[in-house]
């Protein structure tokens, strides 16, 4: 099975007789994701027969398949940037990173070079041939913590299956308005704000979120919380937090920089400090930790001391 992107021609047998073209694909090809295979097939870049697929087309062996995915036009692919980069662990699959607070992670509007993914494509320059630079979730620009991308694209592909059968342990530290008096666990769907598009909100037709939330200390005005996600939706544990009364210190979105207790802090206070997986090649559980960076380090030590 291809590791790059490039053309490449099978046959469908007769055991996938009366399958969808989607599943017998992704029967024959196993190491690549479903919405990877899909996104090719939606965009042309699948025949059947030497015709342009669809997904739900029936098979029934013997025929013809060519999948040429098509390279970024030229100049539009991201570029190479040699960028500081905190490697926590490295081997032939796998890439952890602590990432810096202010650091975008893909490449979008207004952000085009300066990237995580710049950086990535500096560090290993095979990670152009893989999905989003083998960057299979996110952090937001001011969330520091842990990210892990994948160096091939059976771990890509495994470790998209891993999130999706939530399966990663993923652990963040939150300093939250407000004094919250007991662990719990908050269950509420996230979706776009009906009116405000740049924001998340939860609402009744948004997918389902899970965020697990425990108290660790109680600060001057605020709470020491460590949260984790079952989910892994845009802005869960920022929004899941403000819905219950609690916003992250400093979250200029769904909180505020600065408080009415006067809590000032310049970005959200939300840190990724541990991340736990099944290696892809290994298939040992790993785990990573990773304190949080300089200026969350002193706003809990200024909360605890005014306490």
């Amino acid at each position: 099975m291809p590791e790059a992107a490039a053309s490449f021609d099978l046959t469908i047998p007769v055991d996938c007789a009366g399958l969808r073209l989607d599943q017998a694909l992704a029967r024959l090809l196993p190491d690549l994701s479903r919405s990877r295979l899909a996104h090719w097939v939606n965009e042309h870049q699948v025949t059947l027969n030497g015709v342009c697929a669809v997904p739900r087309h029936k098979v029934w062996g013997g025929e013809r398949v060519n999948i040429a995915p098509t390279p970024d036009p030229a100049g539009l692919a991201p570029q190479a940037e040699h960028l500081p980069l905190e490697v926590m662990f490295e081997d032939d699959t796998l890439l952890v990173v602590n990432k810096p607070p202010g650091l975008v992670v893909h490449p979008g509007s207004g952000n085009w070079r300066g990237t995580l993914l710049n950086a990535l494509l500096a560090h290993a320059p095979q990670l152009a041939q893989l999905p989003r630079a083998g960057i299979v979730h996110r952090l937001d620009k001011d969330t520091s913590g842990l990210l892990v991308i994948a160096k091939t694209l059976a771990a890509h592909t495994d470790l998209v299956r891993q999130l999706q059968a939530r399966s990663v342990k993923r652990i963040y530290l939150a300093v939250v308005h407000g004094h919250v008096a007991r662990s719990g666990r908050i269950e509420a769907p996230i979706g776009r704000h009906p009116t405000r598009r740049t924001r998340m909100a939860v609402i009744a037709r948004g997918k389902p979120a899970v965020t697990h939330y425990e108290v660790i200390a109680h600060l001057a005005h605020a709470t020491l919380l460590h949260c984790r996600l079952e989910s892994g939706r845009t802005h869960q544990i920022r929004v899941h937090l403000h819905s219950i009364g609690h916003p992250l210190v400093g979250d200029p979105v769904y909180g505020a920089r600065r408080s009415a207790s006067g809590i000032s802090f310049n970005r959200q206070a939300l840190h990724a400090e541990r991340l736990e997986l099944t290696h892809p090649a290994t298939r040992d559980v790993v785990a990573w930790h990773v304190e949080p960076p300089p200026d969350m380090l002193r706003l809990t030590a200024a909360l605890k001391a005014a306490y």
